[in-house]
């Protein structure tokens, strides 16, 4: 697989960290997909650590294939997810710690359609629901999400800035 383009257009969105609220931030996609600032990307890829890769496996195929995204490298126990060719999401074996703390995974739809896609297909799956597809105002007027934990118990959300 080559890596291909999103293509999108520029558009404003609030920052969303603590104490700056009212902050507006440049957002623009970028080449192999994904939303950068004006001065650059934050993170190339993420990788999660999973009670049971087999199970986080199934689920994240079904709920990032209504996305778009796919399985980019499989080495078995570790999994690559993402888009044009280039893994940006990786699932593996929990190594490290006991216990588990929840993380807050937010992927990129390019329309509210898809976001109620992946909210079906999580669901398919057996997730449980957090909050259904809508929109959150708090954060931006365009802002429409949906949010379902994964099979390790982490809060997965689907989110679209656009309006429709």
């Amino acid at each position: 697989m080559t890596r291909g383009q999103r293509v999108g257009s520029d558009r404003q969105m609030p920052s969303r960290h603590a104490g700056d609220v009212s902050a507006e931030t440049t957002l623009a996609a970028r080449p192999g997909g994904g939303v950068c600032g004006k001065d650059g990307c934050m993170l190339d890829h993420l990788s999660i650590q999973c009670a049971d890769v087999h199970a986080s496996a199934a689920f994240y195929d079904t709920a990032l294939g209504a996305l778009g995204g796919t399985r980019v490298m499989d080495f078995g126990a570790v999994i690559g997810f993402g888009t044009a060719g280039k893994p940006e999401f990786w699932i593996g074996p929990q190594t490290t710690g006991e216990g588990f703390r929840e993380s807050h995974i937010a992927f990129a739809a390019p329309d509210r359609a898809a976001v109620r896609a992946f909210f079906a297909a999580a669901t398919g799956t057996g997730a449980e629901v957090l909050h259904e597809p809508r929109l959150w105002p708090e954060y931006h007027a365009s802002y429409y999400g949906a949010f379902v934990r994964d099979p390790d118990g982490n809060n997965v959300e689907a989110v679209c800035h656009a309006p429709e």
